[in-house]
């Protein structure tokens, strides 16, 4: 990998993120349209460490209260049933389907999960998944002509239930265009909470999945095409961009709709589709590109 690759694909990894497009197909489809080796899991799970690093400067009084309160809930009974207490066994029990299947689907997420194919399927699925979710949002908060508005639900409301369900939606994006925020974020619009609360949480929960897994990655850096200098630069390329459009995306959706994300990925993955069945892309492009 080139330092131009490199500095093209931090760009791409903090653009994509904490957008409901999924970064992982995005960095496996710049490979493959510019005609480069795909990147591969591990440099994807590494360079996203960067963009939760952005996450946790951007979150960091939330973090730093939220992991305060929980460790001091487990020698003081009376702050066990504070709010942020009870949110940091929340991201724990959140995070373990992603945990649990991220070891046992290891390899189909480095191999089969990165055709090409799938992932234009996912994109499309999702797009709708995260459209339906969306009009849902809309329509209780605006109400109707004989419907009045609906309180949705804020993160005050969460549950071990409903934490443990945005946890197997986070799992889902495991499989390249599935996308972490937008799997999470639709599934806590669908469970009722409010674009914002849905919104937060999941970028929480990400934290400890993300972290932990480009730590797991680290003995496969440096190995292949992908040597440890890009890859490191790549990564803070990823942590200055993410910072910026973490702060710009929290804004955005406390008054704008997801349907400019919905109609992106719909016709990203028709555009893919189209591209394979046409023989200009193959399905596994970038894996042997020079």
């Amino acid at each position: 990998m080139t330092w131009f690759e490199s500095f093209v694909l931090g760009l791409v990894q903090g653009l994509t993120e904490f957008l409901p497009i999924s970064s992982s197909a995005h960095l496996r489809l710049t490979a493959a349209f510019a005609g480069w080796h795909d990147p591969g899991a591990a440099f994807t799970a590494i360079t996203q460490i960067g963009t939760e690093a952005a996450v946790i400067i951007y979150f960091r009084k939330d973090i730093g209260r939220i992991i305060s309160t929980w460790a001091r809930s487990l020698f003081n009974r009376e702050l066990r049933h504070n709010h942020d207490a009870q949110m940091g066994w929340l991201v724990i029990v959140g995070s373990i389907p992603i945990g649990v299947l991220g070891l046992t689907l290891k390899d189909a997420i480095e191999g089969p999960f990165r055709d090409l194919r799938l992932i234009a399927t996912t994109l499309i699925v999702m797009g709708v998944v995260l459209g339906i979710a969306d009009r849902l949002a809309a329509r209780d908060e605006l109400g109707g002509r004989h419907r009045a508005a609906k309180q949705r639900k804020s993160l005050d409301d969460l549950t071990v239930r409903d934490g443990l369900l945005y946890g197997v939606c986070q799992a889902m994006a495991l499989v390249p265009g599935v996308s972490r925020s937008g799997a999470t974020i639709s599934g806590g619009l669908l469970m009722g909470y409010t674009r914002e609360s849905a919104a937060r949480y999941s970028f929480l929960l990400a934290i400890p999945a993300v972290v932990a897994s480009g730590v797991f990655e680290l003995k496969d850096a440096g190995e292949g095409h992908v040597s440890w200098g890009p890859t490191i630069f790549a990564t803070l390329i990823a942590f200055v961009v993410g910072y910026a459009v973490i702060a710009w995306f929290m804004k955005f959706i406390s008054t704008k709709s997801f349907m400019p994300f919905v109609i992106y990925r719909i016709l990203l993955g028709i555009v893919l589709f189209a591209l394979i069945a046409a023989g200009v892309l193959a399905p596994d492009a970038g894996e042997t590109a020079g």
